[in-house]
């Protein structure tokens, strides 16, 4: 009848109760104390009703080992007792002699050791002494039996003992769990103020920069910087002009050379290909070569070629190739005269490239413009960093209310009530 009316209407809702977040650490160490008093006390008499039946049991044993067998029974029997008991005895010994722990806890698995014991030992050898000794057997079940019933009443109570550890373990893990959290959220809210105003120092120093480098054209030695940055580009002109009539002498009186150096492999003249050779690796070469050993090779190069245009075994195919060795003379030396012109005209670039570089407008510009570009890659890393920071506060924070709502449930199963807190009020269970 209670049951049908509490189903019509309904049970009683449980009591709310408010509590500081706080306070739940000690609410749980007063309710892990509780439990461990009433397992202590609900298990004491258990306990101490094992101890006696094992201390019972070592009576019977002692009882056996000094037995003497009944003279009626079958000589087979006698034999089979006299090699048994010493095993039985020895074995139910071993496990009885083990000291029961004073610890619940530690208690219960010894018991059950010493029981899964006694049984193996009356099943192995003890079987054989059923008959020689049925009475004295008969009471090591019995006893044993009654340990088993005291270990089950234990079970029940360590059962209920470790569920109520497990739930206060689980509350401490999420009470853990909540302020290392806040923790987080506290330390990454002044990380993102650190980053915030790092942002803000970078993209100050940025426009700085940006209107130095605007201001610049207008610096009153801007004008002496343009001259060197003309005279600078009118040299490297005069310089490319004249590498460009270099490398077109060169690749012109290469290929000439190259058939050259063939035509002498045929006809096996070492010396000959040994000097086309050494020729066309100064023409071809990334370096600018010596002068006067350009010209020296070539002096030494170019009659060898000559001599086989004058014998019609090397054609000239252009007006370019006919130029060159129309007169190899002069091309020698315009060859030398080119290459060391080329080298001091590459002293006189370098030297003019320093003078600018040197130049106070332009070392200040390169500097702003390093300087930017190191704090462009600086703002980028900050501003990763923040983005990463944010996300991970949004999850963060979208994650407090379901741990605390998890919290409040699994206090209020611990004490039975439903649970709010003073600085979630919000949040029940």
């Amino acid at each position: 009848m209670r049951d049908f009316f509490k189903r019509l209407f309904g049970g009683k809702e449980p009591e709310t109760v408010t509590l500081s977040f706080d306070s739940v650490t000690g609410l749980l160490g007063e309710r892990e104390a509780a439990a461990r008093l009433i397992l202590a006390d609900q298990t004491k008499i258990p306990m101490q009703n094992i101890r006696n039946a094992a201390a019972q049991l070592q009576l019977i044993v002692n009882t056996i080992a000094g037995a003497e067998h009944d003279p009626v029974i079958h000589p087979r029997l006698k034999s089979i007792a006299k090699n048994t008991i010493p095993q039985y005895i020895r074995a139910m010994n071993i496990s009885l002699a083990k000291e029961l722990p004073e610890d619940t806890e530690e208690f219960y698995p010894a018991a059950i050791d010493c029981v899964k014991n006694c049984l193996n030992s009356i099943q192995g050898p003890g079987r054989y002494l059923q008959i020689v000794f049925p009475e004295e057997m008969k009471a090591s079940r019995t006893g044993i039996d009654a340990i088993g019933r005291e270990i089950n009443l234990i079970t029940t109570t360590l059962g209920a003992y470790r569920k109520e550890m497990t739930g206060i373990h689980e509350a401490r893990t999420l009470h853990a769990t909540i302020l290392d959290t806040r923790n987080d959220l506290a330390k990454a809210n002044e990380r993102d103020q650190r980053i915030t105003q790092r942002i803000q120092e970078i993209t100050g120093r940025l426009n700085t920069i940006e209107t130095e480098v605007v201001s610049i054209p207008d610096d009153p030695l801007m004008a002496d910087a343009d001259t060197k940055k003309k005279r600078l580009k009118e040299l490297e002109n005069h310089k490319e002009e004249k590498a460009r009539i270099y490398a077109a002498l060169s690749m012109t009186a290469a290929h000439v050379l190259r058939k050259a150096e063939k035509i002498a492999l045929k006809q096996k003249h070492p010396n000959e290909i040994s000097i086309l050779k050494q020729a066309m690796i100064l023409l071809s070469g990334h370096e600018m070569p010596d002068p006067v050993e350009l010209e020296s090779v070539l002096n030494a190069a170019c009659p060898v070629a000559e001599r086989m245009i004058g014998s019609g075994e090397i054609a000239l195919k252009n007006k370019e190739e006919r130029g060159v060795f129309s007169d190899i003379n002069r091309f020698c030396k315009e060859m030398g005269t080119i290459c060391r012109e080329l080298k001091e005209q590459e002293v006189t670039v370098r030297d003019a490239q320093e003078a600018l570089l040197a130049h106070p407008l332009i070392m200040r510009t390169a500097s702003l413009e390093r300087e930017k570009g190191q704090l462009k890659i600086m703002l980028e890393k900050e501003r990763t960093a923040q983005k990463e920071l944010k996300q991970w506060q949004q999850k963060a924070e979208e994650q407090m209310p379901v741990l605390t709502e998890e919290f409040c449930k699994k206090v209020g199963s611990i004490i039975g009530k439903n649970v709010q807190f003073q600085d979630h009020p919000r949040t029940t269970a």
